[in-house]
């Protein structure tokens, strides 16, 4: 963390500055964090490129995209503890700084690979390698940048803008496939790589000029001071309190730690949790299932040309953002906060969508309502049995321990989904009427909708279940 500025901002400016700052440091963090999105699904747009060029196979692909989300859900863990004592600024570019290196070396050596007769093991082992690494540089994005909204906003308005951060990764994830999907398809899929690393490059300008780390940091008054939580002499008086008491203090620290546990450790135990962890494992399962595999379905099974099927795919995390927005309004206002049956409908809405993307007739319209659907129908998904069921089932003491036991298994779930993705796919091919070889993605698709009804029918488990007294 920052140490305060030495120069203080005169009272009569100090309000004006702040809120200045404030909606920099939002927007930077919001923007930077999409950005970190292009960075992390530039693969899913080039897997039919790679196959085509004869460097990489299904299986291979599938084993590339586990890399990242193990190394994601891994340094989940590590790098939210971290985050919480560093220079949020620095912290964050860091990572999307390795991020685009790794994007960018994956594009070179794409592009040698062929020319310098690289073998296919040694590109799948280097693809394997600098995917982790770019996995575990995509959790040091989402911790520092909710930080920034705990430094910088006041509780009675961190909510709403914690809602309006949220929709990040559906911008982000939209970029992806379009941006990405129309440089690959311009220039070619070596060139997806450079676009990739060029956005991280901006998302990494747009955090180091425009994210601050601290008020006190910029000579402003502590957070609590400026939004008028506490008075000057409030805070002071309990930082001196603070100070005079250390030995209490050191005291209430270690029977909160020893509390901590003793809650992480019932957490753990709740078998309501873990209902819940497994229904978002395989909700992922189904969702990442269409952001890395969406995009050759629809070239390898449809037809479409790549810029068009990334721009397809691109659409259902555009209205992600609507089911995002609309899950907490649905839930609070139309059920009084029960949560399961928006969660039940909204599941079973994502299922029939995956079924009408697969197996539909294929036509333009059915596809793009398919991705709409999917798209809003995940959105709350991801609200409610990403997250929000959990938290209701454990005290607020409990909510880390519980969110980060669902992330977890969320993201482990999806290196096994890629895996047995590209297992399926490599083992099941055929001629098509072009006379090109192709993969059949009858037995994939029933795995993936299988996943999606699995993910809405466990939570029925819970609909009885109170929340635990720990």
């Amino acid at each position: 963390m920052s140490a305060p500025a030495a120069a203080k901002v005169a009272p009569e400016k100090a309000d004006k500055y702040y809120k200045s700052l404030r909606m920099q440091s939002f927007l930077s963090a919001t923007f930077g964090y999409a950005l970190y999105y292009v960075c992390r699904l530039s693969m899913g747009v080039m897997k039919q490129p790679l196959i085509d060029a004869g460097l990489l196979n299904a299986a291979q692909l599938g084993i590339i995209g586990a890399c990242l989300y193990w190394a994601y859900a891994a340094g989940k863990l590590v790098n939210g503890f971290l985050a919480d004592s560093s220079n949020i600024k620095r912290f964050m570019a860091l990572g999307l700084i390795i991020s685009s290196l790794a994007n960018f070396i994956m594009g070179v050596l794409g592009a040698t690979a062929v020319s310098a007769g690289m073998s296919s093991s040694f590109l799948f082992i280097a693809f394997a390698i600098m995917w982790a690494i770019n996995g575990w540089a995509q959790s040091m994005g989402a911790p520092p940048a909710i930080i920034g909204l705990s430094r910088w906003f006041p509780l009675r308005i961190r909510g709403t803008f914690y809602g309006f951060f949220s929709a990040s990764h559906n911008l982000g994830e939209g970029l992806s496939f379009i941006f990405v999907g129309s440089i690959v398809a311009a220039f070619g899929w070596k060139w997806g790589f450079f676009g990739a690393a060029i956005a991280g490059v901006i998302g990494v300008l747009l955090i180091l000029f425009f994210l601050h780390d601290t008020p006190e940091s910029k000579g402003l008054e502590p957070i609590e001071v400026l939004t008028g939580e506490k008075t000057r002499e409030e805070y002071d008086a309990e930082h001196a309190a603070n100070a005079a008491n250390a030995d209490d203090v050191k005291a209430q620290q270690e029977a909160q730690a020893r509390e901590t546990k003793r809650i992480q450790a019932a957490v753990i135990r709740n078998p309501g949790v873990w209902i819940l962890a497994l229904a978002s494992a395989f909700m992922y399962m189904s969702r990442y299932a269409i952001n890395e595999w969406g995009v050759i379905f629809l070239q390898e099974a449809r037809g479409y040309e790549l810029g068009e099927a990334s721009a397809i795919i691109g659409i259902n995390p555009v209205f992600g953002i609507i089911g995002t927005v609309i899950s907490g309004w649905l839930s609070d206002v139309l059920f009084k906060g029960d949560r399961k049956y928006p969660a039940f409908v909204a599941g079973i809405l994502e299922a029939v969508a995956l079924a009408l993307f697969l197996f539909g007739s294929g036509e333009k319209w059915v596809i793009v309502t398919s991705m709409v659907l999917f798209g809003i129908a995940i959105g709350v998904l991801i609200a409610f049995i990403g997250g929000l069921m959990a938290i209701d089932l454990v005290p607020r003491k409990a909510t880390g321990a519980a969110l980060g036991i669902v992330g977890l298994a969320s993201y482990a779930a999806t290196g096994i989904m890629n895996i047995a993705t590209g297992v399926m796919l490599n083992n099941n091919k055929f001629i098509n009427e072009a006379g090109k070889e192709v993969h059949d993605f009858t037995i994939a698709s029933w795995f993936w909708i299988g996943a999606a009804v699995i993910s809405f029918m466990l939570p029925v488990l819970n609909w009885h279940r109170k929340q635990a007294d720990i």
